[in-house]
């Protein structure tokens, strides 16, 4: 038995304006802003002498670790994605950038979620990866259209009750 993995799918190169904009800007602040405070900060702790007591010294080396990882995605993630400008032509099918609002047709529960980029996602705003299952499922359908998606807790139906994009 060996412990090696198929790598995970590639996510969707796919992104909003707003989402490009403010991935841009965390680059921007952890480059110009963030990184340089913790370097002075690392000088700082690594003057004071002995450095393996230094707990100072160890969390700011940490720090710097975890803020070049993500400069270092951001710088390689930034540039391979691709801005969705605009609404389609088809304003009733759902498409990337889409708010939906879904009934849920076992229950009658409805609720709204947003199509974006894997980058973007917010549980808390309801806006959902277009890798998501979910979005998969209602890719395409139209105002009135009912689909199946096979969710985490199950098999579910769904019927798609509004559409509308961010820009109309």
């Amino acid at each position: 038995m060996t412990r090696w993995r198929p790598p995970a799918p590639r996510s969707t190169a796919i992104i909003t304006r707003e989402g490009f904009e403010k991935l841009k800007s965390e680059l921007d602040h952890l480059w110009h802003t963030l990184r340089p405070e913790v370097v002075k900060a690392l000088a700082a702790a690594a003057a004071e002498g002995d450095r393996s007591e230094n707990a100072e010294y160890t969390y700011r080396k940490k720090q710097l670790g975890e803020i070049d990882r993500r400069v270092r995605y951001l710088s390689k993630r930034i540039p391979s994605l691709k801005v969705a400008e605009g609404a389609p032509a088809d304003r009733a099918t759902v498409f990337f950038g889409a708010i939906i609002e879904l009934e849920n047709t076992d229950n009658g529960e409805t609720a709204r979620y947003r199509i974006v980029g894997p980058d973007e996602t917010d549980a808390k705003r309801g806006w959902i990866s277009i890798d998501s299952p979910l979005a998969r499922a209602v890719l395409k359908k139209k105002l009135d259209d009912e689909f199946e998606a096979e969710l985490p807790a199950g098999h579910t139906r769904f019927a798609v009750i509004a559409v509308e994009y961010a820009d109309a």
